[in-house]
């Protein structure tokens, strides 16, 4: 019971100063770039067909790629409690070497770099 009356007192205080900081910071005035609908550094009055560098999309979906196979070693801590390390261990090389290899191999081929 005294668990409940401490999470629901520290639940209240947290809302309280959520509330008056909410009420504080409206209290500033923003600026231009604030008030523009589009905070991303382009014209919004410009055209909307204006091509992007296909550099930019090529590093986006590189980003993903090797963030998401990064996100294959994120159960690492929990594998190494498994019967057999070295297994854990020997996968964990070889999704790492072949990160690496593809870094390299795009590194290689330009596809790292801005200026043509």
């Amino acid at each position: 019971m005294n668990m409940i009356l401490l999470m629901l007192t520290l639940s209240l205080i947290l809302s309280i100063i959520l509330i008056m900081l909410n009420f504080w910071l409206t209290q500033i005035s923003p600026d231009s770039e604030k008030l523009s609908p589009y905070e991303c550094g382009f014209d919004p009055l410009g055209s909307a067909r204006l091509p992007f560098s296909i550099r930019f999309f090529l590093v986006a979906i590189l980003f993903l790629l090797f963030d998401l196979e990064i996100a294959l070693l994120l159960p690492l801590p929990w594998a190494t409690q498994l019967q057999s390390p070295m297994t854990t261990l020997t996968w964990t090389s070889i999704i790492i070497i072949l990160l690496t290899l593809g870094l390299i191999y795009e590194w290689m081929q330009g596809g790292l770099e801005w200026a043509e």
